[in-house]
């Protein structure tokens, strides 16, 4: 009844078709976006048919250790699938999938499960699979913040205090294409406050943006025409995602970012948006809280959102 066979750029088009119509996918899982990190990663997506019809996909790809990873190159990635399927059918899927991995001499399973908030209608029936089929055992879990939109949480004193330093300041929030004076403002943030780095370079993020104008969106705020604060947002279809936030230090003294929230949630409320999420607001290294950073995500009402990663041995 099931196949599983391995993605070849030919069926780029199909892949993405069924991305589109799926109901827990995002524009994260287009081969366009995918591909664009190629050369850091080698693909083993997995493509399941039931009876000549695509039933399922998995991006994924393979380590030199015989590791078959949730692709490492996006921030979850487990199964992908449409409202046709159902839980005792993916169960099935797993043990096929099992086995077709055994014989490709993978020897483990690293798998990032999508969170719900991105699933259209309900979509956890890959969870049973992994504790019935593959006894998986939690990996990691990665806590972030998001706003339920229809029912959003009023912003925090402390949040509201800002926005009005912001407004008394007169800074202005517009839409952006600037993304060269964006990326300086980033990288110096980022290096000065934890001495990292973007994970997109800027030519990577303009050609991304350029792929996907509707889905990648930069807001900025600005003190007469200086750009002092920003955020990259990734716009699904029913939830949005802050990628990149930065502000400079004037920025954050003038309360930037908590002008640029709130009227971001506003935005998109009344846009018809589910979903807000924040991010993930975990030390780097040991995946314990950071304290500081979830305190001002869950001062605009942001509350508790799991990325949960697991693994099994075959």
């Amino acid at each position: 009844m099931f196949e599983i066979v391995r993605y070849t750029p030919s069926k780029a088009a199909e892949w993405d078709k069924f991305v589109a119509q799926s109901k827990n996918g995002t524009f994260l899982f287009n081969r366009a976006y995918m591909d664009y990190h190629h050369d850091r990663f080698e693909d083993f997506s997995l493509m399941v048919y039931r009876k000549n019809r695509l039933y399922a996909l998995f991006p994924a790809n393979i380590d030199k250790d015989g590791i078959w990873w949730s692709h490492q190159g996006l921030t979850y990635g487990g199964m992908i699938m449409d409202e046709h399927c159902k839980t005792a059918e993916i169960r099935t899927v797993f043990v096929l999938l099992n086995e077709y991995l055994s014989n490709h001499t993978i020897r483990q399973v690293v798998y990032k499960h999508i969170p719900w908030i991105y699933s259209s209608q309900p979509s956890e029936e890959d969870l049973f699979a992994l504790t019935n089929v593959c006894h998986a055992t939690i990996r990691s879990r990665d806590v972030a913040s998001a706003v339920f939109l229809r029912h959003s949480l009023p912003l925090s004193t402390l949040r509201i205090r800002g926005v009005k330093k912001a407004l008394k300041n007169r800074l202005t929030i517009e839409e952006s294409s600037d993304y060269v004076a964006f990326w300086q403002l980033l990288e110096g943030t980022l290096q000065i406050r934890h001495h990292a780095s973007p994970v997109h370079s800027l030519s990577e993020i303009q050609g991304l943006q350029s792929d996907f104008p509707e889905n990648i969106r930069l807001f900025v705020v600005k003190k007469g025409q200086d750009m002092i604060a920003g955020t990259v947002l990734y716009v699904n279809k029913k939830t949005v995602k802050t990628q990149y936030i930065a502000a400079n230090e004037e920025g954050r003294m003038l309360g930037a970012l908590d002008l640029l929230f709130q009227q971001l949630l506003k935005m998109f409320g009344i846009s018809g948006m589910d979903y807000f999420d924040f991010g993930t607001s975990n030390l780097l290294g040991n995946g314990d809280l950071n304290d500081t950073l979830i305190f001002q995500k869950e001062g605009f009402g942001g509350r508790g959102i799991c990325y949960d990663t697991y693994e099994w041995t075959l």
